[in-house]
């Protein structure tokens, strides 16, 4: 950008868009000034190098802005995690998995982990079998992403939401029928006076 620039010669774009041609980086420099506005080297590798008329200032600010506006449609999807123990009591794997609903209807990843304390690692077929009724409990709104691993002391399963397909709503009315209830094939009946 403006002295920065350090080589013989430089093609010039005008702040319209226009060529003004190849000129040393100093003639360039004087042409931005007058303008009230930087020279900006656009595409360094190109010969001679592409410089640009333009307010620097306000071409990073566009940059920041437009670079955010497509980073705010991007929706960062943390996994959640939920945590059972082995001997976990039905009412607590009832409101665990009420909360598994909930994640999972917002569109979130959960992991599910149990936790084996003690000797209870030598019987993760109890963690896998816990596992297994909790996938089963959600056949038809999660899908398994990936298979139960063992990770330390902890069991492992990750679901994500099932993708529904919406249903084509059928019309109001049949076919054959017109909005007062009788067939189409049917006249209305006439009424003498």
């Amino acid at each position: 950008m403006n002295e920065q620039i350090r080589v013989r010669e430089v093609l010039v774009i005008g702040e319209d868009g226009n060529q003004l041609g190849v000129m040393p980086p100093g003639q360039a420099l004087q042409a931005a000034r007058e303008a009230g506005l930087d020279l900006v080297e656009v595409a360094p590798t190109a010969r001679p190098p592409v410089c640009r008329i333009m307010d620097y200032g306000r071409y990073r600010y566009l940059a920041t802005k437009k670079d955010r506006e497509s980073r705010k449609g991007q929706k960062t999807n943390v996994p959640r995690q939920i945590r059972f123990k082995t001997r976990i009591a039905e009412h607590d794997r009832q409101a665990k998995l009420k909360r598994i609903r909930r994640f999972l209807e917002d569109g979130n990843k959960v992991k599910l982990s149990v936790m084996f304390r003690g000797r209870e690692i030598t019987h993760p077929e109890i963690g896998m079998n816990l596992l297994r009724s909790v996938v089963e409990s959600l056949k038809g709104e999660a899908k398994v992403e990936y298979p139960p691993a063992m990770e330390g002391r902890f069991l492992n399963v990750t679901v994500s939401p099932e993708l529904k397909r919406e249903a084509k709503s059928e019309p109001d009315s049949e076919e054959g029928e017109q909005p007062d209830g009788q067939a189409a094939d049917q006249k209305p009946e006439e009424v003498k006076a």
